[in-house]
């Protein structure tokens, strides 16, 4: 009897089993490197919450938020997102330290959406010998798109030579004998610009640039830069600048009563963090490019895909300032990475991850400008490339023209 007993139970075991194996084979496809198990999914990131880029420091807030939603309604495929971010300051220095520490001592999974062209550059080659996703970095830095040399490493954001580029093919059109003044931030991020703008205006570039300037990230003020770019009198200025540099050079060109036609960078066009600062009365006629939609922008306000976004800040964000871009980037790249993590299904390893992030077929994040769609491929690691030119007026941007596309070819 209790042979048969015996037999029945190993049986009914091997039975349970097989069938767990042929429905699915759960058991044995689960994969998992540091960072992953049935029940949670370690995210680490960096952003400067102080220091002279502080104003991005809302883009991390947004987007633990937004995994504090994600795990409010089940997490991803049941399992728990935890984020962590931590503050380097935009120092290159700092940023190498925290990222080990979210590497070596966190044990995260990836790092999602790090901040800063010098910091992702200071990290570059530690998470690709290490083999841990640097993932959907926040900088349009042209160089993130190189799987063959960095494979662990893909951008998300237009490329700051594509959003030049597509302001020179605006000027050619529109102001062809345009003299033009620039600023830039003497590092890889104002550089890229530099090189984006020389590279579309080709041999023209020797006539219509009449003046060029830089600055450090660590200067306290440009009020010198732009009194030397008036003296060049430029009748375009391009100010390829972060967001404080982005408010003192608006407001300073207005209290200079010059009068030129300015182009402002993409990731310093926030309504809240850059135009109010500068001073609306200021900031009348700006050009910028976008490829997300504004928040204070009275068209989204019935949009069914931003609604989404209304109804998270309101929740999870109350009593934030909804003009402030840095939330509509940070959803947008959360959203991101949430889908690259459902595609991951049950194999949670870095290399998966990777694999996901390079599988993108025309995504569409709740924030993005209708018609501009996320793809990534194998070779291409550049998953935004089009933007819209848009002009302030009033108190807000307005879209003009059509969607751009700026690709930037790589070496």
């Amino acid at each position: 009897m209790q042979t048969l007993r015996t037999r029945a139970l190993v049986f009914s075991a091997a039975a349970a089993f097989s069938l767990a194996a042929f429905s699915g084979t759960a058991f044995a496809q689960k994969k998992y490197d540091t960072g992953a198990s049935d029940t949670e999914i370690k995210i680490g990131n960096i952003i400067p919450y102080s220091g002279p880029a502080s104003a991005y420091g809302t883009i991390g807030k947004t987007e633990e938020a937004y995994f504090r939603m994600v795990n409010d309604n089940g997490g991803i495929n049941g399992r728990k997102v935890t984020f962590i971010s931590y503050d380097d300051a935009y120092s290159p220095p700092k940023a190498v330290e925290q990222v080990r520490k979210l590497v070596e001592s966190d044990e995260v999974l990836a790092v999602f959406n790090p901040l800063g062209t010098p910091s992702n550059t200071a990290i570059q080659k530690y998470l690709n010998a290490k083999k841990v996703p640097q993932l959907f970095v926040a900088t349009g830095a042209t160089k993130w798109n190189d799987p063959k040399n960095f494979p662990w490493t893909i951008g998300w954001q237009p490329s700051y030579q594509s959003e030049a580029q597509i302001y020179v093919k605006y000027l050619l059109k529109e102001k062809p004998n345009a003299k033009i003044g620039i600023l830039y931030q003497n590092d890889d991020f104002g550089k890229d610009y530099l090189k984006g703008t020389k590279d579309a205006l080709g041999a023209k570039g020797a006539s219509m640039i009449v003046a060029e300037e830089t600055y450090e990230i660590s200067s306290p003020t440009i009020d010198s830069n732009i009194v030397k770019l008036k003296s060049a009198n430029p009748d375009v200025v391009l100010l390829y600048v972060t967001p404080k540099f982005g408010a003192q050079s608006v407001k300073r060109i207005a209290e200079l009563g010059w009068k030129p036609l300015v182009i402002l960078t993409n990731v310093s066009a926030s309504v809240g963090s850059v135009m109010q600062p500068a001073g609306f009365e200021n900031a009348q006629g700006v050009l910028s490019a976008s490829y997300a939609k504004d928040a204070t922008d009275p068209q989204w306000a019935n949009d069914p895909k931003f609604k989404n976004w209304y109804a998270f800040v309101d929740k999870y964000m109350p009593g934030s300032n909804k003009s402030d871009s840095n939330m509509v980037y940070g959803y947008g790249a959360a959203q991101t990475l949430h889908k690259v993590l459902e595609m991951c299904g049950d194999d949670l390893t870095r290399a998966n991850v990777m694999k996901q992030a390079a599988s993108l077929k025309d995504f569409e994040p709740d924030t993005l400008l209708p018609g501009i769609k996320i793809n990534t491929s194998a070779t291409d690691f550049a998953p935004i490339s089009q933007l819209q030119m848009m002009r302030f007026k009033g108190d807000k941007w307005e879209l003009f023209g059509d969607i751009i596309s700026g690709d930037v070819k790589t070496e």
